[in-house]
This record gives C-alpha cells, structure tokens and sequence, in this order.
C-alpha cells in the first residue's frame, strides 16, 4: 500500500526539545517528543499525523496477514449493553475496570473493554448448522479500560487500539487448526512490524481459556515478567511459570523447638516482623485469606514469597482477597495476625515450600501477636498442598534437571487463547452437527494490542537522539532536507528528488521549512526516518548528495543521479 508523501511546512507537527513531565518511559518521551502523540487525559491520547501513519501501517500489516489466514473483517460496537456481561457473570468480574454508564432510560452499559460476549452474541444469532463453520472474524477496534494507574503513554492507556479476532469451529481439532493458524499469523505480523519477541506460556486472566500464549518483546521498561530457561528453552509468563517442588529432607521431631507467643504490637508486615524476632523472611509463612464461591480459604506460603493468585484460583476458583472484617471474623485478629495453628475450620492450602520448614514463624490469630517454632503436624495440619507461589530468578527450571530461570521484563504484544465453551455454552450458542445433535459451539480467541506496538518499537529501538522506526512501519521511508530552500537550484533539485521517489513506490518526508540545519537534522533524528538525504553544499558543488542511515549512523555521498537506484537498494537490503 503507498502512503502519501509530505512536505513538512505543510503538515500538522511540532517537535519538543524538553521531555514533558508526564513522560515516564522512553518510548512515551520520544513519542510525545517527536509530535507522534499528544495527551488528552491520563492514559488517553490523540495521534498527530506522524503517529497515526505508524498506527496505520501496524493495523494494514495485521489486517493483511489476518486475511491471508481466512480470516473476516467486520466491526462491532463500542458501547455494549450490560445484560450481555451478565449472562457470562463478567459485569461483576471485571469490576471497576469497566468504564460503566447508563442512558436515558436508565440500561446500563460499559464502554467496551474486550468483545467475547458481542461476538458470541452475534454468532448465536446467525450460525445455525455445522456447514456454516469454521468461523474466523475480527475487527481491529478503540477499547477502553479503567485503569486504575495507566502509565507508560500507549504501554498500558485507557484507551487503546486493539485487534481481536474469534474463531468458531465445531470441535476441538478444529479449533486446534484455527489456533495454529493464527499462531503462525502472529509470528509473521511481529516479523514483519520487526519486534524481536519470545512466545511464553501465559494464563487466560478474565478472558477464561486453556493452551494460552503471549508474545512478549523484551523491554527494562515492560511492566510485564516472564521466566526464560536458557538451557532447555522454556518460556512462561511469570503468572504462569510453575515452580518445582523443594527438595526438602523431612523435618525431624526431635529438632522441633516448643511454640512461643510474642507480642508483635503493629507489626503487620513481614519485614517488620522478622527485624523485630531477628530472623529471616525465609523462616515466616503467610497466611493469607482470600474468599471465593467456594467459601473461605486461607492460603499459607513462605515469607519472602509472593502469592500467585492465578494459581490458587486453579486449584480453588476464582478468589478475591478478603476484606479486614471477614479476615476478623475468620481468624479473630485483624490483618496481619492471621496464621495456621487452630486455624482448621476453614480450607487451607500451602504452598510446597512449606513442607520442608523448621521452627518458623506465623500470625497467633491474635492481634499484635506472633507464633514462633510452628512446625506442620505438630501444630497445625494440612490436607492439601499446591504450588501457588511466584516463579523467581534463579529459580529451579520445572521443565529441566540443569537450568534455572531468569527474570526478563517485558511487553505484552499478543495473547492467543483456545476458549473453548466458556461463552458459547453460557450464552447458549449452538450448532447443529451433521447428525442433528445439537452441541455448544468452541471457540478461540486471538488478540493483538495495535497501538502498543509503535510504543514497544520505540521503546526498544531508540538512541540518545530519538526514535530508530523499523522501515515496514516508519511514518515516512525516506527523509529530504533542503539545508537552503532560498537557494533555487538546490530547491529544483529537492523537487526533482522528492517527486521521483514517490513513482517508485516511497513515502516521502520532505523538509522544505526555512529553518537552521541543525533543526533539520535533530528533527529527522527524533523522528526516526529510515533513510535521510541530505541537499546542500556538496550538491551544487559535485552534485553529490549524502545519504543518512538511521539504524546505523552511517552516512554516503552518492551522485544524485543515482539516489533512486541507491535508496532501492538500501531499503531491499533492510528488508530481507
């Protein structure tokens, strides 16, 4: 697809040689910087033209490859009705995520954060037999989401563009083969928009699923983790990674020391605690209670670990932590002081570690009160254990004997998900099977975040002057800057340049405005174009004209005869 080309005294943009104090990353400082996007409200933004060419050119390559797989376009709304999210439950799951409203009539709605229940809706109403599948439609569409603390410019806004794609199969190996299909769609689409990115076993989240991936890009400023073993290859989110269960020798009884209760007054937190008894967080177990369908339940891990509550919903369902009143009520202390011993009458979990304790420390259930030498099964029992603690650094490979994983931070690019019937059988949507049996039709889903996209390609390919675009999705492949528009001939020969490029299939920035050299040139290095030439001096004196690379730095003096045949070339050579 060609873009149009544009002189810069002609087009909507100003650059910014100050980083604006709402910048926290990089990636939102040049962005803001460069005049690719301006601030609305906290995590809202528009997009200037040189933004939203990037934006365009992401969404062209997504909408390509999601054709090339099968797959149909349509558009759904934005404003969705509540009554939908409540056949699935989700109108509470979400919570205050949902941006909620009402119309005159008094029907609540939400501004729509993520589309499994429209599109269900809409399938349930127009599939009928088993030869209207397989189904593969998506929409590439404004979200938005209630962020309680949107950071980052466009790595997590509250409005934000997004491509979702849903498919619909008759059974489960026909959703394997809608899965692989996008699977392989993905890895081309980030190829081609040229992210370096990892695929990392993920957890479905409030989107439901099994077999989930997400493709991460690799970023110090990502606000997501992921767990890489280098020795067998494994790669999981870090919600996700499984930890291998301690290798602990069983705890002697003759070494057990006798329980002691101390008080603890307004020590609630684990470091607290331990500077206060001079131990190790390592030798605390938490108690931590949490509410679900199922009832209470009180989950036990180490002291310097950190609950997955992902995991724990798998074992238990889905929980909320419990609020100060039920916490009291269960253990009869307030936050902080709840603990195992005597605490049998409701469910408790611990995580494996705590097998292999000595003499550790926990809540009394009693406020301002601690126990200390607890030990499992002599104080208090356990039916059931599971691993719900975090993954770490370091940590034992769960795949292999001889790794261990490392902690990389990251940035969500993708998440593919095999759904199922989560929606189809809560909001009834069937088919029937060529046997006239009537089944639930299963589902996948497949998202892709549009507008994270130019920020983590900013956020990950940049130097101290600006932004480094990948050429597929640059706003312009190719920079002019006139160093002297008042001079006539060099300015015929900008012209002459910029309309040539523009018949052999390139964009074009042609920066024509009657300003100093040097603004021209910080410009063009803030804004990142691929390819800059440079008219000047040198170009009336040999009739010459230097070519800038901005990947690399490098710079060539190539007769101006030959600049077409040579910018071709470089940007064949970028994309092979």
């Amino acid at each position: 697809m060609q873009y149009p080309s544009m002189r810069v005294s002609q087009m909507f943009f100003r650059t910014l040689r100050e980083t604006p104090a709402e910048a926290e990353l990089v990636s939102h400082a040049l962005l803001l910087r460069g005049g690719f996007i301006r601030r609305l409200a906290a995590g809202v933004y528009s997009y200037m033209p040189l933004g939203w060419r990037v934006l365009s050119k992401v969404t062209q390559i997504i909408r390509e490859e999601m054709d090339a797989a099968g797959g149909q376009e349509l558009l759904m709304p934005t404003v969705l009705p509540a009554e939908l999210w409540q056949e699935t439950g989700r109108w509470a799951q979400y919570g205050e995520l949902l941006a909620k409203l009402e119309d005159r009539q008094g029907r609540k709605f939400c501004l729509g954060p993520t589309h499994e229940e429209v599109i269900t809706d809409l399938v349930r109403h127009e599939v009928r037999s088993y030869k209207q599948l397989p189904l593969l439609l998506y929409q590439i569409q404004t979200k938005f989401r209630d962020e309680l603390r949107p950071r980052g410019g466009l790595i997590r806004g509250r409005e934000f563009l997004m491509k979702d794609l849903y498919s619909f199969d008759r059974d489960r190996a026909g959703l394997d083969l809608s899965f692989e299909k996008m699977y392989d769609a993905y890895c081309r689409i980030f190829d081609r928009v040229g992210l370096r990115y990892s695929v990392v076993e993920a957890e479905g989240g409030d989107i439901g699923g099994t077999d989930t991936k997400e493709f991460m890009v690799i970023a110090d400023a990502g606000e997501d983790s992921m767990l890489q073993c280098a020795a067998c290859g494994f790669s999981a989110n870090r919600e996700r990674a499984e930890c291998r269960p301690a290798d602990g020798a069983p705890v002697s009884e003759s070494a057990m020391l006798p329980v002691e209760k101390v008080s603890t007054p307004d020590m609630k937190k684990v470091k607290d605690v331990t500077e206060f008894l001079k131990t190790d967080a390592r030798n605390l177990v938490k108690t931590l209670v949490y509410s679900g369908a199922g009832g209470v339940v009180a989950a036990l891990v180490r002291g310097d670990r950190e609950i997955n509550e992902a995991k724990l919903a798998r074992v238990v369902g889905p929980v909320a932590m419990a609020d100060p009143a039920m916490v009291e009520q269960v253990s009869g202390a307030a936050v902080g002081f709840a603990g195992p011993v005597g605490l049998e009458s409701v469910r408790m979990i611990a995580d494996h570690e705590v097998k292999s304790l000595l003499n550790f420390v926990t809540g009394a259930n009693e406020t301002d009160t601690h126990l200390t030498n607890v030990n499992l099964n002599r104080d208090f029992t356990i039916k059931e254990f599971a691993d719900l603690r975090c993954a770490e650094d370091g940590d034992p490979c769960p795949q292999c004997s001889d790794g261990t994983l490392e902690l990389k931070h990251c940035i969500e690019m993708g998440h593919v998900f095999k759904l199922g019937t989560r929606y189809s059988e809560a909001m009834n949507a069937v088919f029937q099977d060529e046997d006239s049996v009537v089944k639930p039709i299963i589902m996948g889903c497949y998202g892709i975040g549009v507008s994270r996209i130019v920020a983590a390609a900013a956020e990950t390919s940049h130097d101290d002057k600006g932004i480094i675009w990948p050429a597929a999705i640059a706003p312009f492949v190719v920079q002019i800057s006139l160093l002297d528009p008042n001079v006539g001939e060099l300015a015929a020969i900008a012209d002459k340049l910029y309309n040539d490029l523009q018949p052999a299939g390139m964009d074009v920035l042609y920066d024509d405005r009657d300003e100093r050299p040097g603004v021209k040139f910080a410009d063009a290095d803030l804004i990142g174009i691929p390819i800059h030439v440079v008219i000047g001096k040198r170009t009336r004196e040999r009739g010459e004209m230097e070519l800038q690379l901005r990947a690399d730095k490098s710079k060539r003096m190539v007769p101006a005869g030959d600049v077409v045949t040579a910018i071709q070339s470089l940007l064949t050579q970028s994309a092979a």
